[in-house]
């Protein structure tokens, strides 16, 4: 997978890259990430990428023709990318669609390159969205003051479910959201701490006893944290009824 990050400030980006996973996947070559300085691409001497919006109001808005001149450069520039893989051109912004884990999952899935233009100000120019963008993403329902630390989390959210990005190829599959809930609770040494045991199942070998403690614990903490998960979420006859008598039961 490469990464293209269009930026205004690509000083942002130095250091965040090298560390954990991200790291060790750009040495093993699974992943490349390119930062590119969005001034670069401007005309003039002072190298301006925003204007005042037309119809007035507050703050700035980045103008076009930089961000095509970038887009269209990097997508005629060179490269060996993976064949029947598209190339997403991605804009991180307040008004995108929700960044979830399938997201994260498709463009694992469907892209060998991923173009992200991290949005700045009041906003960019709309003819950008309309004729450029094939991706619009917001990583929450909150406004940032840019469009690099969302960069970050896809970049992020997105190696991890390459092939080989992991330690283990099973780690990815069993992560909250992957089947619709979170996560479920975790344990390791001391077994008792304080006082506080870990629930024996955990230590009684029986995998199949484990792995049905597991299911109904990752179910019981969805239905408490994110309990607007739990319609899309794939369930079992069985684990929709006790579902049902925990929420009669309060």
């Amino acid at each position: 997978m490469h990464f293209d990050l269009l930026t205004i400030f690509p000083e942002f980006f130095a250091g965040p890259f090298d560390f954990g996973i991200i790291q060790r996947a750009r040495e093993q070559g699974l992943i490349e990430i390119a930062i590119h300085d969005l001034r670069s691409f401007t005309f003039d001497k002072h190298y301006v990428v925003d204007d005042r919006p037309f119809g007035g109001g507050d703050g700035m808005v980045l103008k076009p023709e930089p961000i095509f001149r970038a887009v269209e450069s990097l997508l005629g520039a060179e490269g060996q990318f993976e064949p029947g893989k598209r190339t997403a051109v991605a804009l991180l912004s307040p008004q995108g669609r929700l960044f979830r884990q399938a997201e994260a999952e498709r463009f694992a899935r469907e892209c060998s390159r991923m173009i992200l233009i991290c949005g700045r100000y009041e906003g960019i120019d709309e003819r950008v969205v309309e004729h450029l963008v094939t991706d619009e993403i917001s990583i929450g329902d909150y406004v940032l003051t840019g469009g690099e630390v969302p960069a970050m989390v896809i970049v992020d959210a997105v190696t991890r479910l390459l092939p080989h990005a992991l330690g283990s190829e099973t780690s990815a599959v069993h992560d909250s959201f992957s089947e619709g809930l979170l996560d479920c609770p975790h344990y390791t040494r001391p077994a008792d701490f304080r006082g506080l045991p870990v629930p024996e199942v955990l230590l009684s070998g029986h995998h199949g006893e484990i792995a049905r403690w597991r299911r109904r614990a990752a179910l019981l903490k969805t239905l408490k944290m994110r309990p607007d998960l739990l319609p899309q979420a794939v369930l079992t006859d069985e684990e929709r009824r006790w579902v049902e008598e925990i929420r009669k039961d309060g």
